[in-house]
């Protein structure tokens, strides 16, 4: 079990562009990865060093898939923006645009055997593109909904396309120019191939209608079915490396898995199946005859039978299959929380039994985080997220602890960095223990959402501000429980301040004699904290603040606003000394550095 979890040990990570990543593909030989991004851009990344050497832009849109052929040598990719292109990586450029599908492409494969592009769309089509002409020679439009998934199975002779129903469509590749004789007339040749080729009504209007007969170098029909389980669409549809193992998944918890049966696997059920015919009907030519035509009839449910399920323990995102000589299969499973879950089964067996071997959950959060504190000795840092509080070791970067937690928003470290307050999107206040991992207590401190949380200077206590209007007050005490013989760290509430607005950030200044409260009315609010009496008002954001910090001096306050703007202001008649446009999006945190009057902000783009 151990040697598992090594195996799924954290060993590379890529430093990669600012926007999301929306396709992977890795190289034949396994030393490239292939990236796609929202943006459309492509980056080759090398395994070895974990550089990005090369970079593709071409797309308009996001990536939504990537493949190379079988060399490596090129590397096609699909995009939102409805076009498939072609990119020499050997000599780092791209090669030719293929245009024809009028939705977002969301499938592309390569065939072995002939310089041919299978590409598959939300547009309900299936393209076969002749890369030596570099356009489309048939387009497959048997699909009522979007085609999500293609996999080729048995030598590229079966292809297989998932859709938005729960149908898998077998398509029959035949090869036309390996099906006619050497000796045949061209002009018979020709005819024959018209006729064995099945045109589509709806070609593509770019340049389909002007395809040669010459040109259709094999025919697809349809062969059958094979029926899964799930009632949604496909959301990914993919083979091993072999060819023999075929999986897809829905945007359900289970991994359908079917076994590809070979020739000789085939043959031997089919005559398994008409010997037991045989015994049971009488020895009539009819009865042949009726046995034969059931067999014809489950031929497809002969080759693609159904092997077993997997279920996973959340949403599955995608999916690998590796299938060892042994005949040892294994599946990586990457799940929508974030967790990767690694099984393990024999397909060959009588009966498969799925055995989960590791799955991978301490690595990190599975939501966004919210919420961010250093330590006071600044050895640890307090992350928490919509599930669980994490301690991290900030010179290992390793979780040391997780705990549960409802939707966290703001955070601090109790002073001694023995226990941490969380407050959360319910209005709670929880109280966790960093010994023992436990919640001391569990408070109904706002009737909204607990938006901000600031430690007083003398570490006595602390202030929330919520959506429920109001900022409270409180002290930290000891208390013994009932059946407990220590006492336990505890909170109380002392003082409310009741305002006009939602409270979204509030602030001590450094001296603690005034606190600082940023209301939804686009204004920044100076009390006086012993008296609680008004001071000042700044005003000139035109969106809510969402941060600020008072300088180590109380002379400055700088505030960052939802208007993507930083104003540093003057504590002493509220006048605003400079208004800097900061970022491209929210300014979501701001900071001085200790005893000067530098700052710090980070922001949401």
């Amino acid at each position: 079990m151990l040697s598992y979890l090594i195996q799924l040990s954290r060993v590379l990570i890529l430093q990669g562009h600012k926007q999301e990543v929306s396709a992977l593909c890795p190289s034949p030989d396994g030393l490239h990865l292939a990236v796609g991004y929202e943006d459309g851009s492509i980056c080759i990344f090398s395994l070895l060093s974990g550089e990005g050497n090369i970079t593709f832009n071409g797309h308009k849109a996001a990536v939504t898939t990537l493949r190379y052929d079988e060399l490596g040598g090129k590397l096609a990719s699909g995009s939102k923006d409805t076009v498939v292109i072609l990119w020499d990586v050997i000599n780092e450029s791209g090669l030719y645009r293929l245009k024809g599908h009028k939705d977002a492409v969301t499938q592309v494969l390569f065939l072995k055997e002939k310089n041919i592009l299978i590409s598959s769309g939300k547009d309900t089509l299936v393209k076969w593109w002749d890369l030596d002409t570099q356009h489309c020679f048939k387009t497959l439009v048997g699909h009522r909904t979007e085609v999500w998934g293609l996999a080729l199975i048995s030598q590229e002779n079966l292809l297989i396309t998932g859709s938005a129903d729960s149908e898998l469509r077998v398509w029959n590749i035949s090869y036309l120019e390996d099906s006619q004789a050497p000796s045949e007339p061209e002009s018979k040749r020709s005819r024959g191939s018209a006729e064995r080729t099945e045109e589509s009504p709806e070609e593509d209007k770019t340049g389909d209608q002007d395809e040669n007969i010459e040109e259709h170098i094999l025919s697809c029909k349809k062969a059958g079915s094979v029926m899964r389980e799930g009632r949604d669409r496909v959301v990914n549809l993919a083979t091993d490396k072999t060819g023999r193992i075929l999986a897809c998944h829905g945007t359900d918890s289970v991994l359908e898995i079917f076994c590809v049966l070979s020739k000789e696997e085939i043959c031997r059920k089919m005559e398994k199946k008409r010997k037991k015919a045989r015994k049971k009907a009488k020895q009539t030519s009819n009865a042949e005859e009726e046995n034969l035509d059931v067999c014809v009839e489950c031929s497809l449910q002969e080759k693609i039978p159904r092997l077993i399920n997997i279920k996973a323990s959340a949403k599955i995102k995608s999916f690998d299959l590796i299938l060892h000589s042994s005949g040892e299969l294994k599946a990586a499973i990457m799940l929508q929380n974030n967790i990767i879950e690694s099984y393990t089964l024999n397909p060959s067996g009588p009966t498969p039994q799925v055995l989960q071997m590791s799955k991978i959950t301490i690595g990190g959060h599975r939501s966004d985080v919210r919420t961010l504190a250093f330590s006071s000795d600044n050895i640890a840092i307090l992350s928490a997220a919509a599930e669980s509080v994490k301690i991290w070791n900030r010179s290992t970067l390793q979780c040391i602890r997780t705990m549960e937690c409802e939707y966290a928003l703001c955070s601090l470290f109790v002073p001694g960095d023995r226990q941490v307050i969380v407050g959360t999107k319910t209005g709670k206040l929880q109280l966790f223990d960093l010994a023992s991992g436990n919640q001391l207590e569990n408070l109904d401190a706002h009737d909204g959402a607990l938006w901000s949380i600031s430690l007083s200077s003398d570490q006595r206590g602390f202030v929330t501000g919520g959506a429920d209007k109001c900022v409270k007050f409180w002290e930290f005490q000891l208390v013994k429980d009932e059946n407990g013989v220590q006492k336990r760290l505890s909170v109380k509430q002392t003082r409310v301040l009741q305002l006009d607005e939602d409270v979204l950030c509030i602030r001590y200044s450094p001296n603690q004699k005034f606190l600082a409260v940023a209301l939804l009315d686009c204004t920044v609010k100076i009390f006086y904290t012993d008296t609680l009496k008004f001071f000042l008002s700044l005003y000139g954001h035109k969106l809510p603040v969402l941060c600020m910090d008072i300088s180590y001096d109380g002379t400055l306050i700088a505030t960052g606003s939802a208007d993507r703007n930083v104003k540093i202001w003057g504590l002493d008649f509220g006048d605003c000394h400079r208004s800097l446009f900061a970022h491209d999006d929210s300014v979501m945190y701001l900071q001085f550095v200790p005893k000067s009057h530098l700052f710090l902000y980070s922001g949401e783009g």
